[in-house]
């Protein structure tokens, strides 16, 4: 893994967040806290799952060693995720933007909430980081189709069809 697809990776993951945003904002605020009974119960729930998922690791991949998730029960609405989101988002941006060869290739031990001390080199858990993110975009999709809402695509492909028409443009 090297740094320059490392950022390709987290601009892929930083759009398709903003797209699931952006489809769950078709909701009603009763229709996002809604319980659906997937593996989180509702939209929001999903969507702030990825938000403190993201929070986690960029404390990890800093030395930090968080206890918990963030208690973000206040957050009801999408545009309250968006605002509280949207500046740790960049934080993660410019974190992956600095990252060199030798960062990547470096071994952090990180203590988890539930299964104890692990260590691995930094690019796999941003590697796993990103792929978190896509499997819980999936089930927030499912959800939208469940509530009537129509997902808006988030898949890597149509990442890199946007990038490049842009590109040509």
């Amino acid at each position: 893994m090297t740094p320059e697809l490392t950022r390709q990776l987290f601009d892929y993951n930083h759009w398709a967040n903003n797209r699931a945003l952006e489809a769950a904002a078709q909701l009603t605020d009763e229709q996002f806290v809604k319980s659906l009974g997937s593996s989180f119960p509702s939209v929001r729930d999903t969507l702030v799952h990825i938000c403190s998922g993201e929070w986690v690791w960029l404390e990890r991949c800093n030395g930090r060693t968080p206890s918990a998730f963030p208690d973000l029960s206040s957050i009801k609405t999408v545009a309250a995720l968006r605002e509280h989101w949207a500046p740790q988002a960049e934080q993660l941006l410019r974190f992956v933007q600095g990252l060199q060869q030798n960062d990547l290739d470096r071994a952090m031990e990180y203590k988890t909430f539930n299964f104890g001390v692990y260590k691995n080199p930094m690019w796999q858990s941003l590697q796993h980081l990103a792929n978190h993110g896509t499997y819980h975009r999936g089930q927030v999709a499912t959800m939208l189709r469940q509530l009537d809402a129509k997902p808006i695509l988030t898949d890597l492909m149509h990442f890199y069809r946007e990038r490049s028409n842009a590109a040509s443009a």
